[in-house]
């Protein structure tokens, strides 16, 4: 029998999220018509592929087979359209990907280096912007992609799914302050020393704008631009610090507590820009990137 390639996709994204539901939305189909195109591809085959229960579905050993050779053969292809697109069309217009300062470090990184290896015909320009910016460049479709918090992007009418987590947590030199504590409130922080980014810095407004105007004083022992440099000041002693938990690499010499706020439990979303027709199949690749990204660091892709 013939696979449809658009189908073996559909089928990778329902076995990778577990649901038909989340792997219609990878695809931009809706529930009705992924479920037609799964049943079909039951029927060609002759066999059951899917375990349907109560809380999502999982692959059968046919289905199971079928994914693993499906991801081959998809790899193989974007590796066939890679080879062979200098000689068939011209340079694709670069691809635009806006986020905020914590999915710079470690998530977008991460997405891109695999993402611009499987695809040598495609460049990705990436702005650093804060939600709301980014927000309104995607309703306008100046940006394909966009990395979002949730706090601030709720309602704006995009389409969006759950990327993966960007709580805030406080860290110290390991043995210090915070030894032994597994949760703080910002007013124990705000007790210590600090050290914190710029006051420009998207995490740092955000901070502030929660705090709101009876915020506790605090004694900020330098301000940086960079989250690299502020996790290793904060590991060498100089004063606690407040991140985003992607920015703390794992075994990391640090002690690593919960800000125990309700605005520091925050997720990433990943965000679509506003297009005349479909994603480009670039999007969708660069799309699928990130998700991996956020799962192999520790996100919770659909959580």
């Amino acid at each position: 029998m013939r696979y449809d390639l658009d189908d073996l996709r559909l089928f990778l994204g329902i076995v990778t999220e577990g649901s038909i539901t989340a792997g219609a939305r990878r695809m931009h189909l809706s529930l009705p018509s992924a479920s037609a195109r799964v049943r079909a591809l039951e029927h060609h085959a002759g066999v059951a592929l899917l375990i349907r229960g109560r809380r999502g579905v999982r692959p059968t050993p046919a289905g199971a087979t079928l994914a693993r050779h499906a991801r081959e053969v998809l790899a193989q292809t974007a590796r066939l359209d890679s080879a062979v697109a200098s000689y068939t069309r011209s340079p694709a217009a670069p691809l635009t990907l806006l986020c905020g300062g914590s999915a710079r470090y470690r998530l977008v990184p991460q997405a891109l280096a695999t993402f611009l290896l499987a695809h040598p015909d495609v460049d990705v320009t990436v702005s650093e912007n804060r939600t709301p910016r980014t927000v309104r460049m995607l309703a306008d479709g100046k940006a394909d992609l966009g990395v979002v918090v949730d706090d601030e992007a709720r309602d704006c009418g995009l389409d969006m799914e759950p990327l993966g987590d960007d709580s805030l947590v406080v860290i110290g030199q390991a043995g210090g302050v915070l030894a032994g504590r597994t949760a703080v409130t910002y007013s124990e922080v705000a007790e210590h020393p600090l050290v914190g980014l710029d006051a420009g810095s998207s995490l740092r407004r955000w901070i502030e704008r929660h705090l709101g105007p009876h915020a506790p004083v605090v004694r900020h022992r330098t301000t940086v631009a960079d989250l690299n440099i502020l996790v290793a000041l904060a590991a060498a002693g100089v004063g606690l610090a407040v991140v985003p938990r992607r920015a703390v690499a794992p075994g990391s010499a640090l002690d690593v507590c919960a800000l125990r706020e309700p605005w520091a439990r925050r997720h990433h979303l990943l965000a679509w820009g506003v297009k005349d027709g479909p994603a480009s199949a670039a999007a969708v690749a660069l799309a699928e990137h990130l998700r991996e990204a956020a799962l192999a660091d520790g996100g919770s892709v659909g959580g």
